[in-house]
């Protein structure tokens, strides 16, 4: 009897366990195959529909064969998505558009999908439990271009240089036209990479770029009325503009995303951009080189993760992230500017910035608090009791919101002295297992009042800050106050090689704050917490460590400086520790190789 309970009890397992399952879909059963150089857009997304349909939530994957597999602009999957901090030029030409499903799995095998184009890659827009994995992003032909330095005539004003063979150019004019499908233009700045070590040139930032005033030597070479002592035979320069029209992987308005060993190798924007979007994992997703062998030197134009609005948990953990043009992971939120006050509890409020405007920023029911843009300092807390578009009809491209609060506001919230931070789409971070290295501007940045950790990470030649804590209500209008981070057992090597906003310490906290002398309360911290920095390694051939203004709450402890004669220093800061209105501060238990003077290393200006 007992045995044929168990019998009975194991088939009804069984059974349950079948109706649990996952349905597979193979790519080639809808002719999608690897390695022909057709385009499989169409063929991609009838299967997502077929899916879509035939498993209406239930536990779906479509898997790819491993090779390589190209995409084109089609005016059949078009999309108007506004897309926080990308240039907002719809429609978007969209390769693999995976929209209001549910449950769904995206398993490349390994595949290489390459655009061929100006596209936005994936987006995962109104999707729950859906997941990408094994799977390169890339294009056939990026809009930066990339030159390699033959000869600098410094004294005459010539620099020869070699183009890569991926470009495709003309000279019109006298001038560097660079294109391919849908795109062409004339590149304005550059990023200037040592050939050898594909580290940022030393002391360069951003620099003017030689495609004016050209003439062809031969194919591919060019010698260009280019003046500039500092790029050396040898060097190797992205040549670039400041458009960023699509990241490489989109996702909105989602909840429960997991992106597992995914590789953007290229991406006209962000690496992944996340907007409106809750509990966000990231296993193993890199922005990143296809290995030592790579001829390029650069990933994305912008961001490699970029997180607007979002809110839970995100989790970024064994990622690489090399060559971008910008951070390798920005968490924030967007300020509305108060423009017009209408009655006591209702105002016009804007999205300011030109690249963060037209999707959803809160919606009745979300607790808020206003800030002073002036003295960045919180004037209470509210909540909202309506919101709607103001200068449109629809959300899509809307900049202006009525809102109407529970409480009453300030008599004197008009006329752009107020920025509205919503604290409801606001997440946790964890990031940790990273590496980041060789690219521009800064490593990490993060402005949430949620718990932040950032553990066991390597900041390689970041070049300008490792990590930033910012906060800014008068120009990119990104929230907001840090109250609890731990920055602990991370190594750090050679940060501050190169100048650019925010980059003025290894860690920098730095939130924009137009009249600091009148503040009267602190922006970040508080509340018995702060920024803990902690066990961490810094190597180091300049002095600034830890630079912050505004802070209530700093621990330094049990943390090790060497300084080595990698490069010149060269820093304006000559301070280990600078400070501008911090206090609370704990600096102990830390070894400095070279001494540590209290009086010399820590300065107080504020």
């Amino acid at each position: 009897m007992k045995k044929i309970l168990s019998t009975t009890a194991l088939l009804s397992a069984i059974i349950i366990l079948a109706s649990c399952g996952e349905k597979v879909y193979h790519a080639t059963d809808f002719g999608i195959l690897p390695g022909t150089g057709k385009d499989v857009t169409a063929s991609v997304n009838q299967a997502l529909e077929k899916i879509k349909t035939e498993c209406n939530g239930r536990k779906a994957r479509l898997v790819f064969e491993k090779g390589e597999y190209d995409f084109f602009p089609n005016k059949g999957n078009e999309r108007e998505y506004y897309i926080s901090n990308h240039d907002q030029d719809n429609p978007k030409q969209v390769a693999v558009a995976i929209e209001g499903m549910k449950n769904f799995t995206l398993d490349g095998s390994g595949a290489d999908f390459y655009m061929n184009g100006r596209m936005l890659p994936v987006s995962m827009v109104s999707c729950e439990g859906c997941n990408i994995e094994n799977l390169h992003i890339d294009t056939r032909i990026p809009q930066i271009t990339q030159v390699e330095i033959l000869e600098n005539k410094a004294d005459s004003g010539y620099i020869t240089y070699r183009i890569a063979p991926y470009v495709k150019y003309k000279i019109t004019d006298n001038r560097l036209v660079v294109g391919g499908t849908n795109w062409e233009f004339t590149p304005t700045w550059g990023i200037a990479f040592d050939g050898k070590t594909k580290h940022l040139v030393y002391r360069t930032s951003d620099i003017g770029v030689g495609a004016n005033n050209v003439e062809e030597i031969e194919p591919y070479v060019i010698r260009a009325r280019w003046k500039d002592a500092r790029l050396l035979p040898g060097t190797i320069v992205a040549m670039r503009s400041y458009h960023r029209p699509t990241p490489g992987i989109f996702l909105s308005e989602s909840k429960d995303t997991e992106l597992k060993n995914v590789t953007v190798h290229y991406a006209e924007g962000m690496g992944l951009l996340a907007q409106v979007s809750e509990n966000i994992t990231l296993d193993s997703f890199s922005v990143a080189l296809r290995g030592e062998d790579d001829t390029r030197y650069f990933t994305t134009q912008a961001d490699a993760t970029h997180f607007s609005g979002c809110k839970g948990k995100i989790t970024s953990i064994n990622g690489l992230y090399e060559g971008m043009m910008d951070d390798a992971i920005n968490v924030h939120g967007t300020y509305l500017r108060v423009i017009k006050r209408l009655d006591d509890n209702t105002v016009v409020a804007k999205y300011m910035h030109g690249q963060a405007y037209g999707f959803y920023w809160g919606g009745a029911g979300d607790k808020v608090q206003l800030v002073k843009s002036d003295v960045m300092e919180i004037i209470g807390e509210n909540k909202i009791t309506s919101i709607a578009p103001h200068d449109k009809e629809k959300l899509a491209g809307c900049k202006e919101f009525k809102i109407t609060f529970e409480k009453a506001l300030p008599e004197d919230v008009d006329n752009g002295k107020y920025g509205i931070e919503n604290l409801e789409w606001t997440p946790e971070v964890y990031f940790a297992g990273n590496t980041i290295r060789n690219n521009r501007a800064r490593g990490t940045l993060f402005s949430t009042p949620k718990l932040t950790v950032v553990e066991n990470n390597l900041f390689d030649h970041t070049s300008g800050t490792a990590i930033l804590l910012c906060g800014d209500c008068n120009g990119w209008f990104e929230t907001g106050a840090c109250r609890n981070v731990v920055i602990r057992n991370n190594r750090f090597i050679n940060s501050l090689t190169n100048m650019f906003q925010f980059t003025d310490g290894i860690i920098s906290i730095y939130p924009e704050i137009p009249n600091l002398k009148e503040q009267s309360k602190y922006f970040h911290g508080g509340e018995g917490m702060g920024v803990t920095i902690e066990n961490n390694i810094f190597e180091t051939f300049d002095a600034p460590i830890v630079y912050a203004k505004s802070l209530d709450g700093l621990k330094f402890v049990n943390n090790k400086i060497i300084t080595n004669n990698d490069y010149a220093p060269f820093h304006w800061n000559r301070h280990r520790f600078l400070f501008d209105r911090v206090k609370n501060i704990v600096i102990e238990g830390n070894s400095f190789d070279g001494g540590f003077d209290k009086e010399k290393d820590i300065k107080h200006r504020f």
